[in-house]
């Protein structure tokens, strides 16, 4: 009888202990799920966008792209050979099957080009997302409001996914929030300047009254912009010149991913409040 008992209490016990494993793997399942980055129907556990241009050659674009965990490349259809047969293969070492691309219509300058640059590239099966840029002044190469609101609604009506690339404008921003577009990619400065975050204020305005992800693009120049800006509360960033013009591409890439899950897990924690005056680490008796 006793070891019947005894049988019966251990069945019980690893009963328990199955059931405990699975209640903690269900929980860390729904905390990945949580922690993910969505867009539209897509899931993505890194929230660094990494550009694909400018490197140096095909073998380190490859070795910064699989450090940096990036699973989102972006890349400008007018620069590939889907638009332009002599233009060279820029993805030619990466197998990339296993991530998501998300072209870009850099080059547009109005709405007609962008929705003609978007079809093209889905028609070439590489995505259904797209990032609409549509250039307003080729200087800043800061976006054209008007034909920006207008090619994102035109992509909406067509089916795409749509994340757009804008200023800092917090009713512009909203404006495309309201269309339906699936993220916002607000600019942190002018493209490729490594300016950083130039209007922290306006950031923070937009990402306060997100209904969609908030992935900031351009204008990032190192680790310190893209930790500030995911300190802020942004859901991503997206960042080219900064990884492929850096003196060790590959280190830098690294240091980004770092930067942006250093800056994450900042946000979720939540920084002490900025004081006017000095307060003791130790107590004071």
């Amino acid at each position: 009888m006793m070891k019947t008992y005894l049988g019966k209490d251990k069945a019980q016990e690893s009963a328990q202990e199955s059931a405990q494993e699975s209640a903690q793997e269900s929980a860390q399942e729904n905390a990945q799920v949580n922690e993910s980055l969505k867009i539209g129907p897509h899931r993505f556990q890194s929230r660094l966008l990494l550009g694909t241009g400018k490197f140096t050659s095909a073998d380190v674009q490859k070795a910064a792209v699989e450090v940096s965990g990036a699973e989102i490349l972006t890349f400008a259809v007018r620069r590939m050979n889907i638009f332009d047969q002599e233009q060279p293969d820029l993805l030619q070492k990466l197998d990339i099957a296993q991530y998501t691309l998300l072209p870009n219509t850099a080059g547009a300058k109005t709405a007609v080009e962008a929705v003609r640059i978007a079809k093209l590239a889905k028609a070439s099966g590489l995505c259904d997302m797209v990032k609409v840029e549509v250039i307003g002044d080729d200087r800043t190469l800061y976006p054209d409001p008007l034909e920006t609101l207008k090619a994102s609604e035109m992509l909406l009506e067509l089916g795409f996914i749509v994340l757009t690339y804008t200023s800092d404008d917090v009713v512009l921003a909203r404006r495309l929030q309201e269309l339906g577009v699936h993220a916002v990619m607000p600019a942190a400065s002018p493209i490729g300047s490594g300016q950083g975050i130039v209007n922290p204020l306006n950031l923070s305005f937009i990402i306060e009254q997100a209904t969609v992800p908030v992935i900031v693009d351009a204008g990032i120049g190192a680790p310190s912009d893209a930790a500030k800006a995911m300190e802020l509360g942004a859901d991503g960033v997206l960042l080219n010149t900064a990884v492929s013009g850096s003196g060790n591409p590959v280190a830098m890439a690294e240091a980004m991913r770092l930067a942006v899950e250093a800056g994450r897990l900042s946000h979720g924690a939540g920084r002490i409040p900025v004081k006017r005056y000095a307060t003791a680490s130790s107590p004071v008796y």
